[in-house]
């Protein structure tokens, strides 16, 4: 994928280099400064980081309801996702694996992290932009977000914040990689209902950090496929 990448041309793949970088240094200067941090300080930090959370989930689902051309899409979403995850069990299976490298609440953390950095607009038509025009626009705007998202949550959760960069790498570039197929089929209107799912998600992983309650908001990850389903069934009709 890397050597793909730089194939592609440096003037393109900058964005996505740029964008993993500022998540990995602010995940390195997040870990200096938790640290230095009294335990008073670190719950003050938990309860940021969760109305954080919750105040973008919210935001992104204000924003995109009101475009829905399918006002029941996200519930069924929501709720075929939900079933299919814990059918999985993919909560239990990302602790078992996230817990060979660290002990805590880092599973907690780095779902959220991943949530927050993949699951948005500008992640998504970023990677795109920088593909076909090589415009790097959108991402060098998702790395100053991404920057000091990552630099909270790793002084609150620590250094394991920085693997959510490998994930997002890898996530833009297959966009990238994809992106001539993509660009016709990631219309506005998926794309809409794609973020309005997503901010639920992330609604969830902030109530859970605030320990109002546990979502598992991991196990409601294939709740973001379902409307890509539906567009693709939509489409043959």
């Amino acid at each position: 994928m890397g050597y793909f990448l730089l194939q592609r041309g440096r003037t393109t793949v900058i964005g996505t280099i740029v964008n993993t970088a500022a998540i990995l240094t602010g995940s390195i200067i997040g870990t200096y400064v938790k640290k230095g941090i009294e335990d008073k300080y670190q719950d003050a930090l938990y309860n940021a980081m969760g109305l954080s959370a919750c105040g973008l989930g919210i935001h992104a689902v204000v924003q995109n309801m009101p475009k829905s051309s399918f006002p029941v899409l996200f519930i069924i979403s929501l709720a075929a996702g939900s079933l299919a995850g814990a059918r999985l069990n993919l909560v239990d299976k990302f602790d078992r694996m996230v817990s060979r490298f660290s002990k805590g609440d880092l599973s907690q953390g780095l779902s959220t992290a991943i949530l927050l950095f993949c699951i948005g607009t500008l992640s998504i038509l970023g990677p795109m932009e920088s593909a076909l025009s090589g415009n790097n626009t959108y991402l060098f705007t998702n790395a100053t977000l991404d920057f000091v998202t990552s630099m909270v949550l790793a002084s609150t959760y620590g250094i394991g914040i920085a693997l959510s960069a490998v994930v997002l790498f890898f996530w833009q570039g297959s966009i990238y990689f994809f992106s001539g197929i993509l660009s016709s089929f990631l219309t506005p209107q998926l794309l809409t209902e794609i973020s309005l799912v997503g901010g639920f998600l992330i609604f969830s992983s902030g109530l859970s950090i605030l320990k109002i309650k546990d979502c598992k908001a991991l196990n409601m990850l294939p709740s973001l496929f379902v409307p890509v389903i539906w567009f693709l069934i939509k489409s043959f009709f």
